[in-house]
């Protein structure tokens, strides 16, 4: 067996069975996306850490870097995390310090930072020789409690030091600072919030143990992002979110207008969305006013020549004027000062980022050591759990403590009574620890204690003390006892630090939330006659006016006409894949002019695999009648069909080896629908039996038809009738109207199969009767 043989042969397992390389690479990778899970990139529900974050503070804490000591180097505090916790690399450590630190990155920092801790606008942080740190004040919530038994520990990497698995958080930093973080298979984005409302919500479900959804959203009403910004999703769709525990919401820029001399003003933003700079703003406008051609395409496209002119017809100036007394300062100066203000606020949010979507997806590792996604609810319920816990550990901790200082001084105070007896006791005996022990019924602890104690301590002051002492330590074990045996007792201790916690740490929100509609900007565009020509090929093309001459225009050499259709500059054009998807493009869009136009697949985004079918153009109020060859057909608006993507959208559901028909007009006066089968058959029925679909379909079946027969044609038609298209003797084209007893005999319900009409002509096509 050579070498590459090995490599497939059986691998031996643990317990000496053999495993395949598949099972053995499974087993690996699984182990290894636990380990990215757990250990890396999602934070724990308890304490709101991600494991180097964790490790960060603790190894801060244990260097004596409070909020009241000096900041050491930064490097210092990453060689301790490295060399004791953490045996990954330095940078990604240091990373993890800089945004603890970074106030815009975090709604309460952990760390106080001093130097240059990067900015907004994605600027690095310095090398960490030359950047300070230490804790900040609020930073003690994490960790003042860690030597009190609340948690456990673990021996580190090598085991040569203790780590905590857990920091004894006294309230939610999971909600407070939020997360993001990627791992394998599992992402997370949970946003900030503000403390105060996160401490009322805490408090009001350790009071209300079941209280609802909705009753903790009043509470709680949604995220406060460091950098303040707007929340402009409703109510309804805030909470939804926060009760799955994933959605998407509406985010923008807070802004103020400044009036200026002589009846000028201008545009300040002096806040921003959540993952939006400065810096992005600034290179997003200049793409806009300064398109590049896209790649593929040998001009630019009509969307990016018109948002050029919009934005330059508007914008005069904008520049940055952020700085120390300011962070965020974005100024915008329009073209004149008579521009609408609302139309050149709502022309910069729908082009940049000062208005985005922020995610909200609530992945983190549970209390039961389980990563998954959780609701408000759960999340808050399970840090209740945990701070119970928390406190309980700590109160038997202390009790312990304080039940071994009582038998202390309780022995120190048999010395007082028999002070005589036990100094005679000591000198002539050769066992004094086992004398005292017998003569005084002491434990060992306490006659060791007794041995120790100098002399000075048995002065008569020192007595008083020890009784005094001793009142305080029984009166406080009383307090610890009647905490671990009365549930109410806990609760209401648990609160009170809660809320003395939120007085001295909380803060006034800086986010807004308040419901507005998405800003969307619509060009003017002259409401003027224009017909819309569309090639065989699917050229396309906008001349002025109605009622031209088809004859004139000129198409490219074998490209013909598919169509022409009168309409107004505000219409739509649509056009329908051969897979049921369809295309929206505004008439105003449209390239004008003498040429052949352009084609219509350089004004969207085709589907892979598709070819487009089927063009109509109008208002958005017209009906039309959409039907597929196997017969299924339905009713919709052009307005239904429109899109704000040049990738459309999934419309009509084509059944395999089905394409769709052309589309037909609803005219106003129109009372039944006309099928025509590709066996010549014609099935009428009352247009009432149609059903409408706004968000498309597959719709109702229309006409019956037999193995291989389809359906080639279905139009809403008048009381005037049908006209049956087709050729007769010597292949002729004629025409033949059906109308009034000629129509009866092919009326009946939706779904029949019809029949064929008394005529003489090859029937090819369908048109509506006209009076």
């Amino acid at each position: 067996m050579d070498q590459q043989d090995d490599l497939f042969a059986p691998a031996a397992a643990p317990d000496g069975e053999s495993l395949t390389l598949g099972h053995y690479a499974e087993r690996a990778y699984l182990d290894y996306a636990v380990s990215v899970v757990k250990g890396r990139a999602l934070p724990d529900v308890c304490d709101g850490q991600k494991p180097v974050q964790r490790r960060i503070l603790f190894a801060m804490s244990e260097m004596s870097l409070a909020s009241d000591a000096k900041p050491v180097k930064s490097a210092r505090v990453v060689g301790d995390v490295l060399g004791k916790y953490h045996p990954h690399g330095d940078q990604s450590a240091y990373d993890a310090l800089v945004r603890l630190a970074q106030d815009f990155s975090m709604r309460y920092p952990l760390i106080d930072g001093q130097g240059n801790f990067g900015s907004r606008d994605g600027d690095g942080a310095a090398a960490m020789r030359y950047t300070e740190a230490r804790l900040t004040p609020i930073a003690k919530l994490l960790l003042d409690e860690i030597d009190e038994g609340t948690v456990d520990f673990s021996p580190n990497y090598d085991g040569s030091f203790q780590e905590p698995k857990l920091l004894p958080a006294r309230l939610p930093f999971l909600l407070l600072n939020g997360a993001s973080g990627i791992a394998v298979g599992l992402a997370t984005e949970i946003p900030s919030h503000n403390l105060r409302e996160v401490a009322a919500a805490a408090v009001a479900m350790i009071r209300h143990p079941k209280i609802t959804h909705a009753e903790l959203m009043e509470i709680l009403p949604g995220p406060d992002f460091p950098g303040g910004g707007q929340l402009i999703s409703s109510a309804a769709e805030i909470a939804a979110a926060y009760e799955t525990g994933r959605g998407s919401l509406k985010v923008r820029a807070r802004w103020k207008i400044e009036d200026l001399a002589r009846g000028q003003w201008q545009l300040v933003v002096n806040e921003l969305p959540p993952n939006t700079s400065g810096q992005k703003v600034l290179e997003e406008i200049e793409e806009l006013t300064n398109p590049k051609i896209k790649l593929g395409k040998k001009s630019l496209t009509p969307e990016q020549l018109q948002t050029k002119q919009t934005l330059l017809a508007l914008l005069d100036a904008v520049r940055d004027e952020s700085g120390k007394d300011a962070p965020v300062r974005l100024v915008f100066e329009p073209k004149s000062s008579r521009i609408d203000q609302t139309e050149f606020v709502n022309s910069l949010l729908a082009h940049t980022s000062l208005e985005s979507n922020a995610a909200l997806n609530l992945v983190m590792i549970g209390a039961d050591g389980r990563p998954r996604q959780k609701g408000i609810v759960e999340i808050l319920g399970e840090w209740i759990g945990f701070r119970f816990a928390t406190v309980t550990r700590r109160t038997r901790h202390r009790l312990t403590k304080v039940d071994d200082r009582i038998h202390i001084l309780e022995g120190r105070m048999i010395v007082f009574l028999n002070i005589d007896e036990v100094i005679r006791i000591i000198r002539e005996s050769d066992e004094p620890k086992a004398a005292l022990m017998s003569a005084f019924g002491l434990s060992e602890r306490q006659a060791e204690d007794i041995l120790e104690i100098r002399l000075r301590q048995l002065a008569r002051l020192e007595k008083i003390k020890i009784e005094k002492e001793l009142e305080a330590l029984r009166d406080e074990k009383s307090k610890l006892e009647e905490l671990l045996g009365n549930e109410s007792s806990m609760k209401r201790h648990i609160v009170k630090e809660i809320e003395t916690d939120a007085k001295q740490y909380g803060d006034e929100r800086r986010t807004l939330i308040q419901q507005e509609k998405r800003a969307t900007f619509e060009a003017r565009v002259v409401d003027e006659p224009v017909t819309v020509v569309v090639s065989q090929r699917g050229w396309v093309r906008a001349l002025k006016g109605h009622g031209l001459d088809a004859a004139g225009f000129t198409f490219k050499d074998g490209d013909g006409l598919y169509a022409a259709f009168q309409c107004r500059t505000p219409d739509t054009l649509i056009a329908w894949g051969s897979k049921g998807r369809v295309y929206s493009v505004a008439v105003a869009a449209l390239p004008g002019g003498r040429g052949d136009g352009a084609p219509v697949t350089s004004l969207i985004d085709l589907e892979a695999g598709t070819h487009l079918m089927h063009y109509y153009a109008a208002n958005a109020e017209q009906q039309l009648l959409l039907a597929s060859s196997n017969g299924y057909g339905f009713t919709a608006r052009v307005g239904d069909m429109v899109s704000r993507v040049k990738a459309g959208k999934s419309f009509m559901t084509i059944d395999e080896g089905a394409q769709p028909l052309a589309p037909m007009p609803v005219l106003p006066q129109a009372n039944r629908v006309a099928c025509l089968s590709s066996t010549g058959r014609l099935a009428v029925f009352g247009l009432d039996e149609m059903k409408s679909l706004a968000g498309g379909g597959r719709g109702i079946i229309l006409m019956g038809l037999d193995d291989g027969e389809k359906l080639v044609q279905a139009l809403a038609i008048a009381p005037a009738g049908v006209v049956l298209i087709g050729t007769g003797r010597g292949g002729k084209p004629q025409e033949e109207r059906l109308a009034g007893a000629a129509l009866t005999p092919h009326v009946g319900k939706r779904a029949r199969r019809g029949r064929a009409p008394d005529t003489r002509l090859k029937i090819s096509a369908l048109r509506p009767a006209l009076d």
